[in-house]
């Protein structure tokens, strides 16, 4: 189908890709994964990597979601602080959290052993909007480095420079273990890994449900139902397309990115060349691109009508973080939707043979491929890791069908409000 959001840098930049497969008579399988972005490519490959026979049914093309038009941003752990963590769920819980989602780089794995070429860049700093924002990050640099032995680094207002020109920032914490990368290319080359390891990715065919019978699991496609044991439904803001009761789970939400034309003096700009995130809830994330430009994105949208012009839409708010490029050519401009959570932590389970995952409140580029690695483990018998992410807890979204997105827009508006005040 046309998408009026998918002017992106990524689909611009692309490496080439077009599936193998072609439909045959065969179309039982061990395993039927629904989505191919991040959770979807990476629960196939590992299923493969053990032994299963996979089939990835994708309704456009892998990485067409938010896996391939994001931020790019490559952000250690979930939405919540560790220091969060540790107070709702306790000591143990929280340090089995840990490990796998801040000590755990999933993704770094993927890239180096199936040598992707994605334009891998390290370093992150979290940006602090407001002095009580900073405040907050050292007392959580100082929890994360006497609990977890986990350091990073603290950045004073007055060093902020050695980062980002720009003065509204009132200090900063960097992370050496976060970074960037080009999201499609890193999609794209976890589907060539998952090509070779013998997944069968369908694209172009679209999954309308998931069927339960006699003879086992099933998906219904425009085409053809396929058999199998198990079933992974990795759709994310789509997932109420496929399993409508786990829709109710999750509300889109509309972000926006545009990409300036190769900059001169793009270094200056971000000096470490780390990717930045400052601490508003709804937040400004920005950073370069291997030929530099600047990717910022900024605003979000409650409605699923895009802005007439994305790149009016987010220039204003590049301006005020970078006034100097104020009027620097955009050549791209871009969106989205986010799948978010009540709590903003990711959705993740299984009822009988069907897995799923969703959720991640766009906090999800590292941790989308760790929930289908995860997956892969429990389906081969080993759910220890699986059920630390699989018990968290969740609740769907008041209003049913009809109401759940208006009362959830009201919320957030509050929050968002809470920006504009200080």
């Amino acid at each position: 189908m046309t998408d009026p959001l998918a002017n992106s840098y990524y689909a611009a930049t692309a490496h080439r890709w077009r599936s193998a497969y072609e439909m045959g008579e065969e179309l039982s399988f061990d395993v039927a994964v629904i989505g191919g972005g991040f959770t979807g490519l990476s629960a196939a490959l590992a299923c493969a990597e053990r032994g299963f026979s996979v089939i990835l049914i994708e309704r456009e093309h892998v990485g067409f979601g938010a896996s391939g038009r994001n931020g790019g941003q490559l952000i250690p752990g979930l939405r919540w602080s560790a220091s969060e963590l540790e107070g709702e769920f306790g000591r143990e819980r929280a340090e089995a959290l840990f490990n796998l989602c801040w000590r755990a780089n999933p993704v770094k794995a993927r890239i180096e052993k199936h040598g992707i070429d994605c334009d891998l860049k390290t370093g992150h700093l979290e940006a602090a909007w407001t002095p009580k924002d900073f405040d907050a990050m050292k007392r959580e640099a100082e929890f994360l480095a006497t609990r977890f032995a986990y350091h990073s680094h603290v950045i004073e207002k007055n060093n902020m420079g050695a980062h980002i020109a720009s003065p509204l920032y009132h200090g900063g914490i960097h992370d050496p273990q976060g970074g960037h990368f080009h999201p499609l290319n890193y999609a794209i080359g976890l589907a060539r890994a998952a090509e070779a390891a013998g997944v069968c990715i369908w694209e172009d065919q679209r999954a309308h449900r998931i069927t339960d019978t006699p003879d086992g699991l099933g998906v219904m496609t425009d085409r053809a139902h396929v058999a199998a044991r198990y079933v992974i439904d990795a759709t994310d803001s789509w997932v109420g397309d496929v399993e409508p009761d786990l829709g109710s789970f999750t509300v889109p939400i509309m972000n926006y990115n545009i990409a300036t034309a190769p900059l001169a003096n793009a270094d200056a700009l971000l000096p470490s060349d780390a990717a930045v995130a400052d601490s508003r809830f709804v937040l400004n994330y920005f950073r370069l691109s291997a030929d530099k430009r600047l990717i910022f994105g900024g605003g979000e949208r409650y409605s699923q009508t895009p802005p007439r012009d994305i790149a009016a839409f987010v220039r204003p708010f590049m301006a005020e973080v970078f006034p100097q490029i104020a009027d620097a050519k955009i050549d791209y401009g871009w969106g989205g939707a986010v799948a978010v959570t009540m709590n903003r932590l990711p959705h993740i389970g299984r009822r009988g043979n069907v897995f799923y995952a969703h959720g991640f409140s766009g906090h999800g580029a590292l941790v989308t491929t760790l929930a289908g690695e995860l997956i892969a483990e429990a389906m081969a018998g080993t759910a220890e890791r699986f059920d630390v992410l699989a018990n968290l807890p969740s609740k769907p979204f008041p209003g049913g069908k009809w109401l759940r997105q208006p009362l959830a827009t009201l919320g957030l508006l509050y929050y968002a409000m809470k920006d504009k005040l200080g």
